[in-house]
């Protein structure tokens, strides 16, 4: 029963695969083209590993690294509109150790007859109440949010418009949540065409870009048929991962926290990816560093 229930979602998935295109990138307001060096963090998806982010982002500020422009992709977006919110990380790691799956997920049997598992309310509400910028324009750090087109198969980014709609957008799992409509789209998880957009960066005239990159390290299912929700998050997970490989190069610093096999739904191991953020971005700092001072 529950399959033939998730079928409508997966056609919609299919055809963003195949149809997969680049769409042209809005200009940010001042973006810079050329001289002064502009520095972009680009923070990808993965669920609950989003807490690395904050780690990554924590250490990034502890070293006075500017941090010019934000591109966020699915949890990426959220992590990252919550700190370009305020530019401060420690109110980003007090709002986002408050985040419990529920926040989230909110999964519900009722919701099934709308074609998703989730309602997507839930994180609405999370974002009213903790992000006080209404408009991605409004954040104090310049912010490019990343989703997909599902009629289009177009890479859809947002500088512009309102921020609650683009993150949920952006975060729309194929499957798990129903699409976004805005501005006459219908928007899906920026992950399906990569869970990392450094391409994106480039096009909003960023010199430098430094990625963070919180795939998990694959181990076979705990349990020998996964369900519904698990294998739709795993399948799109695989997916962006393998297109972030073939992005790497692209990337200026790439950081990478040791996740281990932290799953999509484990919200059990905040203070564990978060020191796994930080320590990556530590391991970085020499190559950061030596790109700020143009060496």
């Amino acid at each position: 029963m529950a399959n033939g229930r998730l079928r409508r979602p997966f056609v919609g998935l299919v055809a963003v695969v195949l149809l997969a295109a680049c769409a042209s990138v809005p200009m940010l307001p001042g973006t810079r083209t050329g001289g002064p060096q502009k520095v972009a963090v680009v923070l990808g998806g993965g669920g609950a590993r989003g807490f690395a982010h904050v780690g990554v982002l924590r250490e990034l500020e502890k070293e006075k690294v500017p941090i010019d422009l934000i591109v966020g992709v699915s949890v990426g977006s959220l992590v990252g509109a919550l700190y370009a919110d305020n530019a401060n990380t420690f109110d980003l790691e007090w709002k986002a150790f408050q985040i419990e799956k529920k926040h989230i997920f909110d999964l519900g049997l009722l919701n099934l007859r709308g074609g998703s598992l989730a309602k997507g309310e839930a994180i609405r509400e999370y974002i009213d109440k903790n992000i006080k910028a209404r408009n991605i324009e409004d954040l104090k750090v310049p912010m490019a949010i990343v989703a997909v087109d599902l009629r289009t198969g177009a890479r859809e980014v947002f500088t512009r418009g309102p921020l609650r709609e683009a993150i949920c957008a952006s975060a729309a799992i194929p499957g798990v949540f129903a699409p976004v409509p805005l501005q006459g789209k219908m928007l899906v998880d920026g992950g399906v065409m990569g869970n990392l957009a450094p391409e994106v960066a480039r096009q909003l005239g960023a010199t430098i870009v430094i990625g963070a990159n919180i795939a998990k390290q694959r181990s076979p299912f705990d349990q020998e048929e996964p369900g519904p929700l698990a294998t739709i998050l795993e399948s799109i997970s695989i997916m962006g991962d393998e297109l972030v490989r073939q992005k790497r190069d692209q990337f200026d610093v790439l950081i990478e926290p040791q996740v281990g096999s932290i799953g999509t739904l484990d919200f059990d191991h905040k203070k564990e990816l978060l020191e796994a953020g930080i320590a990556a971005a530590q391991q970085q700092m020499p190559a950061i560093r030596a790109l700020l001072e143009g060496k």
